[in-house]
């Protein structure tokens, strides 16, 4: 019996470390931390930087298997929140200019006007639904 859950465990850490690696590489490849750190003119820093996207998501999963909570106030949740939020908001951005959505949409469209505007309302869309969906409980 036991032999099985050492399978088993042995299985459940292989794929876990295959597809956090697959994922990791991915926002790599993607340039979201290099992005940031050229536009912050830290380059010195990027081996801190993945080194900190790399243990944020170790930890964020270990937090969300074992169900752990932090006693922390309002505050550092909605500072983690709003991280969170810039963090994924960035690399959906990133995966959609890598994969060139904008520049064959506004080609499609044929919009010659306006482009920056269409780009910004996007996002207060986006970040008005996300607080409408997230503030609907209170």
């Amino acid at each position: 019996m036991w032999v099985r859950q050492l399978l088993l465990a042995l299985i459940g850490l292989s794929a876990g470390v295959t597809v956090a690696g697959g994922l990791f590489s991915f926002v790599v490849s993607l340039g979201v931390v290099s992005d940031f750190a050229d536009r912050t003119h830290t380059a010195k820093h990027i081996l801190l930087y993945e080194t900190s996207v790399a243990l944020g998501g170790i930890l964020g999963n270990i937090f969300f298997i074992y169900q752990i909570s932090l006693p922390v106030g309002i505050g550092i949740l909605m500072l983690f929140g709003m991280f969170a939020g810039v963090f994924v908001g960035c690399w959906s951005m990133a995966l959609a200019e890598i994969l060139n959505v904008f520049p064959i949409f506004i080609r499609r469209v044929k919009i010659l006007k306006g482009i920056p505007y269409i780009i910004l309302s996007i996002a207060l869309g986006k970040g008005i639904g996300a607080c409408l969906f997230f503030f609907q409980g209170w």
